[in-house]
C-alpha cells in the first residue's frame, strides 16, 4: 500500500507544471554586457525639473500602488548613470521594475544640486558616487538600503544581470 501511495504522489508531482519564479525574483536579462544596450544611452536626468515636487508625486504613486520608491540620483554626464538607465529600459527589467518600484530620477548636478533629498532620507548631504539609489519605504519614509546607496557608482564593472539582481534584493 505504501509503495502504491508513494508512486501516486510521485506521478502527481511530476504532472504538475514547473513552479513559476517568485514574483520578486529578478528577471533574467537577455544581454550579457552593456555593449549590447541600445544606443544612444538614455539621458534620464532633467536639470530643470522640480526635484522636490517629482519625489513627492512619486512617493504618492508608490503609496497608491503598494510599491517601493526608487530615487535615482545622478547626472547625464555620468556614464554609470546612463548605463543603469539603459539597463532599466530593457523590456524584461522595465516590466519587473514597474511592478515593484515607482522610479523618480533626480539631477544632482556635480554634487551641488538637490542634495537635500538624500539627506532627508538619511543618506547624508554628500554621496560617495553616482548613480546613487535610494530605496525608500513610502509608508514610513525610511531608507531600506542604507550604507549601500552608492553601491552602483561603478555600474560598468557589473553585468546587466547583476544590476537586476541588486534591484531585486530590496523587494524581498
Amino acid at each position: 500500500m505504501r509503495l502504491k501511495t508513494s508512486a501516486l504522489l510521485l506521478a502527481a508531482a511530476l504532472a504538475l507544471p514547473a513552479a513559476a519564479p517568485a514574483p520578486d525574483a529578478p528577471p533574467r536579462v537577455r544581454i550579457a554586457s552593456f555593449d549590447a544596450l541600445p544606443k544612444p544611452l538614455p539621458l534620464p536626468y532633467v536639470e530643470t525639473a522640480d526635484a522636490e515636487a517629482a519625489v513627492k508625486a512619486a512617493r504618492g504613486r508608490a503609496l497608491r500602488g503598494n510599491k517601493l520608491l526608487l530615487i535615482d540620483l545622478g547626472g547625464n554626464w555620468c556614464l554609470d548613470c546612463r548605463l543603469l538607465a539603459g539597463t532599466m529600459e530593457l523590456p524584461e527589467l522595465k516590466r519587473w521594475v514597474a511592478r515593484h518600484y515607482e522610479v523618480v530620477t533626480v539631477d544632482i548636478g556635480r554634487f551641488d544640486r538637490n542634495m537635500q533629498i538624500p539627506a532627508r532620507y538619511g543618506a547624508g548631504k554628500t554621496l560617495e558616487g553616482v548613480p546613487a539609489l535610494l530605496v525608500v519605504d513610502p509608508k514610513t519614509g525610511r531608507l531600506k538600503n542604507g550604507g549601500k546607496v552608492s553601491a552602483l557608482a561603478d555600474a560598468r564593472s557589473l553585468s546587466p544581470q547583476a544590476l537586476a539582481d541588486w534591484l531585486a534584493q530590496w523587494v524581498r
